[in-house]
């Protein structure tokens, strides 16, 4: 019997939660309220055509997605936000999160934070957009754990939808542990409804975070639902799959995205390859070492997809 539970969020990850992930994890197996696409952003004042594809309506069959966009200025806000609407999307998030160096250096993702001005200006132009329900996703920080307390009320003051906060600041990547004592102050002081996003790998920690925060509108799933694509099922469920039903459905949505893959890839087998040699790295992390080695070290195709029907069988 599925759980009462609060919304749950599919997280954007740069290189794995493409299209092709998407939609195969939905047809497989689904629990996920919204997808949320990585971000598309301008590169010498456009924006690539590989980031305009993976939000095409067309590639995507999932029920909600909700593309996010990064930007320093508002003009790019204003050219990015135009494409999406252009492409019939009326929600769209905002990123204020990413700790990528390349990103965060140019004053983008988490390189925004430490300016509350640059944050007060893309707000601005937000509001001039009022066809569209922005939301952002952010951290504590750039350098600091305290820069949020600038920028959040700014954003309370916004017309902002929901925040997703992950409680790291940029520099820490995705190392170190998340800082829980931060959260639960901006927790308090959040007037939005308030997503939590960051290091949620077993159905036992959503609940646990759920009921210390029970104003939390939702969880967003990243790494963890890379990880056990069942995760977000489970936390409804409250129960997990056994193994044998797991590896079934994961061969079921690898199956999926090398077909999107096939269609899509026009530079031969060794691309192929390399991206579905990608999910890889967070997915199953407790299967056989010898099997996972198997999958990694293949150089063909056909010795790759033998290798991950031995593995999940």
């Amino acid at each position: 019997m599925e759980q009462n539970i609060p919304a749950i969020y599919a997280a954007p990850l740069q290189g794995f939660t493409e299209a092709a992930w998407r939609n195969a994890h939905e047809q497989t197996f689904g629990g996920v309220d919204a997808y949320y696409t990585p971000f598309i952003r301008l590169e010498k004042g456009e924006i690539r055509n590989k980031d305009k594809r993976e939000v095409l309506p067309q590639q995507n069959t999932v029920s909600h997605l909700i593309p996010q966009l990064v930007a320093s200025e508002p003009e790019e806000l204003n050219q990015l936000a135009g494409f999406l609407a252009s492409q019939g999307y009326r929600e769209i998030d905002v990123n204020m999160g990413c700790p990528f160096p390349l990103i965060a250096n140019r004053g983008k993702g988490s390189g925004i934070l430490p300016y509350p001005e640059k944050v007060a200006a893309l707000l601005d132009a937000m509001r001039q957009l009022p066809e569209i329900r922005f939301s952002v996703k952010m951290r504590l920080g750039w350098l600091h754990a305290d820069e949020w307390k600038q920028v959040l009320p700014l954003l309370n003051g916004s017309g902002v939808s929901q925040i997703t906060l992950h409680p790291r600041i940029g520099k820490q990547q995705y190392k170190g542990e998340v800082n829980r004592v931060a959260f639960k102050e901006f927790y308090d002081s959040c007037e939005l409804p308030l997503v939590y996003n960051g290091d949620l790998c077993t159905p036992e920690a959503v609940q646990e975070l759920l009921e210390e925060y029970p104003r939390l509108k939702g969880v967003m799933l990243g790494r963890g639902l890379l990880a056990d694509p069942s995760l977000a099922l489970s936390v409804r469920k409250g129960q997990s799959p056994d193994k044998t039903i797991l590896y079934r459905q994961v061969s079921a949505m690898h199956g999926l995205m090398y077909e999107h893959y096939c269609r899509i890839i026009e530079g031969g087998e060794a691309q192929l390859l390399a991206k579905l040699k990608t999910m890889w790295e967070y997915l199953l992390p407790d299967i056989d070492k010898k099997s996972r080695k198997l999958v990694l070290k293949s150089n063909r195709l056909d010795t790759y997809l033998r290798a991950v029907e031995e593995a999940l069988r």
